[in-house]
């Protein structure tokens, strides 16, 4: 594989030198894809075989209702994974969507193949599988994080409970977030103008700082 460096960061390889990733892919069925901004990587409804790791640009997972009306569940960076838990579960179709927010480059890899050592069973495969076991762990306690956030009663509190995992995460009360204000509340399952004003009154009450996506919390 060309430019094998742009994997090395991703935590389902933490642990496994180049050379050996290398040696890896060549166990592994992979396929490099690109997609543009607002084009679907899967859409909800289609069986998944494949993990997907996000080289380079940025997605969104995402749930859509009949209207259009769409949820965030959570954004997909460089070097993360997704589809896992789907691919690892054998689920018949995809429950939600995965979609570019600009130009992102995507490396497929067979789920079946990470998940089964090869023939000369080498350690690093074995250490992928421990790698993978790991993701998908840590990605539900994230989507553990969320339900956190979603099901507060009001706009407020979700905002506060969000904004303040968010400086837990950044270790400061300065921070940036990964959303812009719509994705924030489709995240968050509110409707952005009532979350605007929210924010506004927060401001107004000193509670915070911000400016476009970056928040300051005040004491």
């Amino acid at each position: 594989m060309d430019d094998i460096s742009s994997i090395t960061q991703c935590s389902l390889f933490a642990g496994i030198s180049e050379s050996e990733i290398e040696r890896l892919l060549t166990c592994l069925t992979y396929r490099r894809n690109t997609y543009e901004k607002g084009s679907y990587i899967f859409m909800a409804g289609v069986q998944v075989v494949d993990i997907g790791i996000v080289l380079s640009g940025r997605a969104l997972a995402l749930r859509e209702d009949f209207w259009g009306n769409r949820t965030i569940l959570f954004e997909i960076e460089p070097s993360d994974l997704f589809a896992e838990a789907f691919s690892c579960a054998g689920a018949a179709t995809l429950p939600l969507s995965i979609m570019a927010t600009e130009t992102t480059e995507v490396l497929f890899l067979e789920y079946r193949r990470v998940v089964t050592s090869c023939t000369s069973a080498c350690a690093f495969h074995s250490k992928l599988i421990q790698n993978m076991l790991q993701i998908v762990a840590k990605n539900n306690l994230a989507l553990l994080e969320k339900i956190e956030h979603i099901t507060k009663r009001t706009t407020r509190k979700k905002l506060l409970s969000y904004l303040s995992e968010q400086a837990r995460i950044k270790g400061s009360s300065a921070f940036e977030i990964p959303f812009n204000r719509q994705e924030l509340a489709d995240y968050l399952a509110v409707e952005r103008s009532a979350m605007s004003v929210e924010l506004s009154n927060m401001k107004d009450s000193g509670l915070l700082r911000y400016r476009k996506n970056r928040f300051e919390l005040l004491s």
